[in-house]
């Protein structure tokens, strides 16, 4: 069955970091392009950074440098490496293929805080 799950969300103060992780199922990983995509409280699902399966990636240019995705062949994962995060990043973060198919998944919830 075609499917991604995100994890690694949490509370994190200004400045922190987070790593986010999107397993794949082995069809996924293999042959599609995986996205991350998030989406703060009362505003659009946004496109954060996407790779593909040769590893070339790309992240939105307001992200940059902050923000890098990665792949772990040996998992099927997709990781959103997050650092130095403001306020700004709280938002529930999905991936995806690109452009996005599957049914939305439930996400994980990226909280910034102090």
């Amino acid at each position: 069955q075609e499917r991604l799950v995100e994890s690694g969300g949490d509370l994190v103060q200004p400045g922190g970091s987070l790593r986010l992780s999107c397993a794949a199922s082995d069809d996924i990983f293999r042959h599609k392009t995986i996205s991350w995509y998030r989406q703060a409280p009362g505003r659009e699902r946004e496109w954060v950074a996407l790779i593909g399966t040769s590893g070339l990636t790309n992240v939105a240019s307001a992200l940059r440098p902050r923000f890098r995705i990665s792949r772990d062949e040996a998992k099927n994962t997709v990781h959103l490496q997050m650092n130095n995060l403001p306020v700004e990043d709280t938002a529930a973060y999905y991936c995806n293929t690109e452009p996005p198919f599957l049914p939305w998944g439930q996400g994980t919830q990226v909280t910034v805080s102090s």
